[in-house]
């Protein structure tokens, strides 16, 4: 699949290019359901399927103070979208000059000259060009003018919701991580180096890898199963995303005990993926109360490993 990023590379005459466009921010089932209708369209008129997507975030440029946390960075975006059964992604440099086209421009400069549309699959609330001026209703009209199909994709709904990157958010933030992963199609995850701690949790028999993520979106603050990628395995354990009250802290931490694993991890990068939250941070009266309580989010975090891997061996079978 190929990954371009500048308009002056894209290949001249690729056959029928059907495409849509879009943020995608989180790549969720509702955007894979666009991808799938895309790609499918594509192979029944021989084509090619595209997705048009930006870096930064459009808002990122014009309004940072309003842009929303991101689900995913551009990397990992880009990496699952690979996995969708795409021919071409274009990931542009969203920069002050692409935000000033207007959208007779953006159509006529971008989509037809150098991309060559023929049918083109957005979300009913897709608007593009200057100031986001241009609508489903101004892009059926260009299609016309040019020559190529608008297809509106309606709301996409899954165990009776619909579908959105704000939903997915405000779940992560509040911690129910469980529920957005029902609506991303997989465990929400975040990147991070192993770096040195307080070495606190050896000492109270559960030692722990501290996790410094540039991620935007870190879930809240609690007690999480989780599953950890590294090095091409994965391993179990449960995660702390909090202050530490108990012994004062003052500066957030993700640390991960990770089960029946004794390997060196400072200076790594590691991925966690979030599988059910077990509780909420809170302080506890002594040291001897929270080293109680730990054991105890251990064996809630086993038995719900056990449950996420039983459901996960249903699903590919």
């Amino acid at each position: 699949m190929a990954v371009i990023t500048d308009l002056r590379a894209f290949p001249k005459s690729l056959p029928v290019p059907i495409m849509t466009i879009g943020n995608f921010d989180g790549v969720h089932l509702g955007h894979q359901a666009i991808f799938r209708m895309v790609s499918q369209r594509a192979r029944d008129v021989s084509g090619t399927s595209i997705v048009l997507t930006f870096d930064p975030h459009p808002l990122k440029v014009l309004a940072p103070q309003h842009c929303p946390l991101l689900i995913t960075p551009t990397a990992k975006k880009l990496s699952i979208m690979r996995g969708c059964r795409l021919d071409v992604i274009v990931c542009l440099p969203f920069t002050p000059g692409l935000a000033d086209l207007t959208p007779v421009a953006f159509v006529g400069d971008v989509l037809v000259e150098t991309i060559g549309l023929r049918e083109i699959y957005v979300g009913y609330d897709f608007a593009f060009g200057k100031g986001r001026q241009g609508t489903t209703a101004l892009l059926q009209e260009l299609g016309g003018r040019h020559g190529f199909q608008v297809h509106i994709i309606e709301p996409i709904v899954v165990e009776g919701r619909v579908v959105s990157s704000s939903i997915i958010r405000q779940w992560i933030q509040d911690g129910s991580v469980h529920e957005a992963a029902l609506l991303l199609g997989r465990l929400y995850s975040i990147a991070g180096t192993v770096v040195e701690g307080y070495r606190k949790g050896r000492e109270l028999g559960f030692p722990t890898a501290n996790v410094h993520s540039t991620y935007e979106l870190i879930p809240g603050r609690g007690v999480y199963a989780v599953v950890v990628d590294w090095r091409e395995q994965r391993y179990e354990g449960v995660a702390n995303i909090g202050f530490n009250p108990t012994f004062g802290r003052t500066q957030l931490s993700i640390e991960i005990h990770l089960f029946h694993f004794s390997q060196q991890l400072y200076g790594e990068t590691v991925e966690v993926s979030f599988v059910q939250k077990i509780r909420d941070e809170r302080a506890f009266p002594s040291v001897t109360d929270l080293v109680k309580q730990i054991g105890q989010d251990v064996e809630a975090a086993h038995s719900l490993l056990a449950a996420h891997r039983h459901h996960a061996s249903l699903s590919s079978s």
